[in-house]
């Protein structure tokens, strides 16, 4: 799959933005994004809660991709995806982690069930959402939830669901790709999964860094969309990179995979 297809409707969906990247937007402009982004996740909650007992998985998957799609327009977010993803079987993705539009750039692409931490599933709307399209949640600092966490990505895998895991840990402002914890690569082993390196950018239409886009820090939910939503437009560059061969264990995985992400990235 590779978003650059001019054939896939929902893809084409994303082109069209055309503004400086070297000035903020108006106020006026500002809150008109942000009364969209709250429609739209209004929206994304009523077809959650009264469409989703109905769908079948494809239109699940279809509905999560093309919600994520409108979310990143409504955002000012153009996406850019180089490479494409592996049509192998089972799969676990492996990405570096930048912001919370990290999940919505990826299931723009294709829905997959990510692992995140406990507390975004406490997100007011955000939270119920993420559990309601198959995120897979862990308590930190807690062995025996790591162990039901890893059984529970490896039975996903096992029935054909795509994955997704941040070993970073945390999120970073995108100027370097932090040491991967290895732990959440031992389902790949165990279910013999292929896994494929995914590098997130966020930039400015310039081909810059844009560390507006970052979550880290002691920066909120809130801080982090109104800067987004000022830029006049954050280009989401996503980077499918090979697949990895066999590791001899999870922690040359994880290391293989940071460096194939760092590398593309031309990042330390």
């Amino acid at each position: 799959m590779n978003g650059r297809a001019t054939s896939d409707p929902i893809m084409a969906a994303m082109r069209g933005h055309h503004s400086r990247s070297s000035d903020f937007i108006s106020l006026p402009k500002r809150t008109l994004r942000i009364l969209g982004v709250f429609w739209h996740l209004v929206l994304g909650l009523l077809t959650a809660a009264l469409a989703f007992p109905f769908y079948n998985a494809w239109r699940r998957h279809r509905a999560i991709r093309l919600w994520s799609v409108r979310l990143l327009r409504q955002l000012g977010v153009r996406l850019r995806v180089e490479g494409a993803l592996t049509d192998s079987r089972p799969l676990l993705l492996v990405a570096n982690h930048v912001s919370w539009l990290d999940i919505f750039a990826i299931n723009a692409v294709h829905p997959v069930r990510f692992v995140a931490k406990a507390e975004i599933r406490r997100w007011p709307a955000i939270g119920w959402l993420c559990q309601r399209s198959g995120t897979l949640f862990i308590e930190r600092g807690r062995r025996r939830d790591a162990g039901r966490v890893s059984l529970m990505m490896a039975q996903a895998m096992q029935a054909g669901d795509l994955v997704a895991v941040f070993p970073e840990g945390t999120t970073s402002d995108g100027t370097q790709v932090l040491r991967f914890h290895s732990a959440l690569l031992q389902p790949a082993l165990k279910s013999a999964a292929v896994v494929q390196p995914v590098a997130l950018r966020f930039e400015e239409g310039d081909g810059t860094l844009c560390t507006d886009a970052a979550y880290d820090g002691d920066k909120s939910l809130w801080r982090s969309l109104c800067d987004i939503i000022a830029r006049p437009m954050i280009v989401a560059r996503i980077s499918f990179l090979p697949v990895l061969h066999a590791q001899p264990d999870r922690r040359a995985l994880a290391d293989a995979a940071r460096m194939a992400i760092a590398s593309r990235l031309q990042q330390p």
